[in-house]
């Protein structure tokens, strides 16, 4: 969680306030006093926890089902003073019906999510070896316009456009804060999906993460270059062995970063 909206709900959410925590399993917060998370509770906190040491939550109050299950989660509406979601929304099947349900059962919250610019990272340690941009488990590219959540469709042809990836020499310089971003909310939470429903939608999707990427990390004309033949380059290289080709894609990111 982002350190200036932990403390926020840490010096702003009264004592008595009820508080529930939806996808927490992975670092649950622990001023939470209810968690609804597909994962049972005896296998909670893997990536550690939130806040204050103690868990207000217990396995009583921890409810293991799937929040997109397109059932009403067993809360009454408005039953909590404030609802958390972080880093969850993105990893969904169905985010619109987790941000109906969080603006039903709650009366305000706080949501964190992955920035476009971290899901154009290159993970050289993930499954795929580093093949593919941000992480499997993602299936959503997720904006914030206006106070609302704009979500939409991590699309497969995106892997192949090398101009959309960000070379070593910027990843090393990104702060906590290139790679989430958070909203508090009251009342509703507004959320909708962009829809990609044809070729020239991906096209202008594409034209917009390549925008998006290149405000905040702006390319030099040798990365340009090089970028658009090793995008032609790599296709070829996925036929090689694992080693080779990571070897000459950080021999890539070296040239361009100097």
């Amino acid at each position: 969680m982002l350190p200036a909206a932990l403390e926020r709900l840490e010096t702003t959410v009264p004592d008595d306030a009820l508080v529930l925590d939806v996808g927490g399993w992975g670092a649950p917060l622990n001023r939470a006093d209810w968690v609804l998370d597909a994962q049972p509770y005896d296998t909670r906190g893997p990536d550690g926890s939130h806040g204050e040491v103690r868990e207000r939550f217990t396995s009583r109050t921890w409810v293991t089902r799937d929040a997109c299950d397109r059932t009403p989660w067993p809360f009454r509406d408005e039953q909590f003073d404030v609802a958390v979601c972080v880093m969850t929304l993105a990893d969904l099947r169905d985010p619109i019906w987790v941000c109906s349900e969080l603006s039903r059962v709650a009366k305000s919250g706080y949501v964190e999510v992955p920035t476009i610019v971290s899901e154009l990272l290159q993970h050289e340690g993930d499954d795929a070896g580093g093949q593919h941009l941000g992480y499997a488990h993602r299936r959503w590219f997720v904006q914030m316009e206006g106070g609302e959540l704009v979500f939409v469709h991590k699309a497969h042809d995106i892997h192949h456009d090398w101009s959309l990836r960000i070379s070593q020499r910027w990843q090393e310089r990104m702060t906590v804060a290139d790679e989430r971003q958070g909203l508090f909310w009251e009342g509703t939470l507004p959320a909708r999906e962009r829809l990609l429903l044809s070729p020239s939608d991906h096209r202008h999707l594409r034209d917009d993460l390549a925008a998006h990427l290149h405000r905040r990390f702006e390319p030099t004309a040798a990365e340009l270059v090089v970028r658009q033949g090793w995008g032609v380059a790599r296709h070829g290289l996925y036929l090689v062995g694992q080693p080779l080709r990571t070897a000459t894609s950080r021999m890539v990111d070296r040239i361009v970063g100097h």
